[in-house]
């Protein structure tokens, strides 16, 4: 007869060894109430002995959660959307968590498809909603699953939320391109649909308005362009800024990948910057140094982190802040300058 000792080793026979009930070995193993110490150290001592481990999927049955959390993110090969998926899947998964995750194909243009929140009915104890600003219907549909939820990078004053305040990054971030002279300063924006007034991108065009406005500039509305968070739009959007401003000394774009896009947009014009057009961004982007970008720098994977650890402790009962707010620091470099005719 084989030893037992060399079997795989169940539930029952850790039960049967310890001489308790099997409730007993499961409740002593998850560092369940109502398990004297001395018992949960006999069970732990009989489990490491018989080599027991326990299921996943027998340990989610018996305490009603698939430790699982749910993911929404518009793209995931996006500079931003990926470091925050990176940062909350680490912190989810030090914590014995999976992700469960659901993108979107959104065009630069043309509606996104709208959330189906049955997608994640049982298949998760949490739900992280990643710079996705949703229609009103959208969140109370997926708030309707009973779920804890967090927003990252976006969020009304109801959700709990971890973000940036973006209409001070684009206030910060104008008054810079001001103090160094910059009187027609353009500002590459999201997407034209992407209105919401929690959105990060709606935000900080607030902020490059009221900067504009309070230097006794006018911030019309042929000085803001479209880019779609893209290379290619803020390729374009530099373009399009300037045959409408052929005056502009400086351009803020919400994003550095768009900032990106600009420079690129200003060499195929023959351009140079910063001494014809100064740019700028918000990220922090790794490339960003490569070709000296100018920034409103954010800690990106620490967001992901943060709302992570904020999801766990709102499925444990616990009550979190409503709102965290991570700061940004400028991070100049060699794509902004005073403009010419004026000294820096």
């Amino acid at each position: 007869m084989a030893d037992c000792l060399t079997m795989a080793a169940g539930i029952d026979d850790v039960a049967r060894a310890a001489g308790v009930s099997t409730a007993t070995v499961s409740r002593a193993l998850r560092d369940l109430p109502n398990v004297s110490a001395k018992t949960r150290e006999r069970v732990r001592a009989v489990a490491t002995e018989l080599g027991y481990v326990a299921s996943p999927s027998a340990a989610s049955l018996a305490s009603g959660r698939t430790r699982a959390i749910g993911l929404i993110s518009p793209w995931v090969n996006r500079w931003f959307f990926a470091n925050i998926i990176d940062g909350a899947e680490r912190a989810l998964r030090a914590r014995g968590y999976d992700v469960l995750l659901y993108t979107f194909d959104i065009q630069r243009s043309g509606e996104r498809p709208r959330i189906d929140p049955d997608v994640l009915r049982r298949r998760v104890d949490g739900i992280l909603v990643v710079g996705l600003p949703l229609a009103r219907d959208e969140l109370e549909a997926l708030q309707g699953l009973g779920y804890p939820l967090v927003c990252i990078g976006w969020g009304g004053s109801e959700e709990a939320t971890v973000r940036l305040d973006d209409r001070v990054i684009g206030l910060e971030a104008v008054r810079y391109l001001i103090r160094l002279g910059h009187r027609v300063i353009g500002h590459v924006t999201g997407t034209p649909d992407d209105v919401h007034p929690w959105s990060p991108p709606a935000d900080r065009a607030t902020g490059w308005r009221e900067a504009m406005t309070e230097a006794g500039l006018e911030p019309d509305a042929g000085l803001m362009e479209s880019g779609g968070f893209e290379v290619s739009g803020g390729r374009a959007s530099v373009k399009a800024l300037l045959a409408r401003h052929p005056d502009l000394t400086a351009v803020f774009a919400a994003s550095d990948e768009m900032a990106m896009g600009a420079i690129l947009g200003l060499r195929d014009l023959g351009l140079r910057v910063p001494e014809d057009v100064s740019v700028m961004g918000v990220d922090g982007h790794e490339l960003g140094e490569l070709v000296g970008l100018t920034t409103m720098s954010q800690p990106v994977d620490e967001q992901g982190w943060a709302a992570a650890e904020l999801v766990l402790d709102m499925i444990n009962g616990k009550t979190p802040p409503r709102r965290v707010v991570f700061p940004a620091r400028l991070v100049e470099r060699t794509s902004t300058a005073a403009p010419r005719g004026v000294a820096s």
